[in-house]
């Protein structure tokens, strides 16, 4: 079988070294509520050409334990402006690291990538304890 030329591209994303997301406790773990975050300017790279890729960052998240403090949040979404990443990638890696660091009771990503070659993409991950 024929390699891909994208083949060995993204094989160290899951290891890939992101800025720390802050947090803060969350006063209300008695009640069930949903958070949402709009990231309405996110940008990575493609890994394939070096150019560009822009989003919309959806999060929705019911928080248990903490709540993700924003500030610094912003700083790790910025970290991926030069990180050429798979638009699947991307949205796995944030959720398994706002998972790892919120332990939320669920949480739930989308984001919607702008039309390349007249093709929009959105890519969705979701966590349920």
């Amino acid at each position: 079988m024929k390699k891909s030329s994208y083949e060995g591209l993204q094989k160290n994303v899951r290891k890939l070294k992101t800025p720390r997301i802050e947090v803060w406790k969350n006063q209300y773990p008695d009640k069930v509520y949903t958070i949402h975050l709009d990231v309405p300017e996110f940008t990575c790279i493609c890994p394939k050409t070096g150019l560009p890729d822009f989003a919309e960052l959806k999060i929705e998240y019911s928080p248990q334990t903490y709540c993700i403090e924003l500030k610094s949040f912003k700083m790790y979404t910025i970290f991926y402006r030069n990180i050429g990443i798979f638009h699947e990638h991307v949205v796995n890696k944030i959720l398994d690291d706002l998972v790892r660091t919120v332990h939320p009771r669920w949480m739930k990503i989308a984001a919607v990538f702008n039309p390349r070659g007249g093709i929009t993409t959105t890519v969705s991950a979701e966590y349920n304890k």
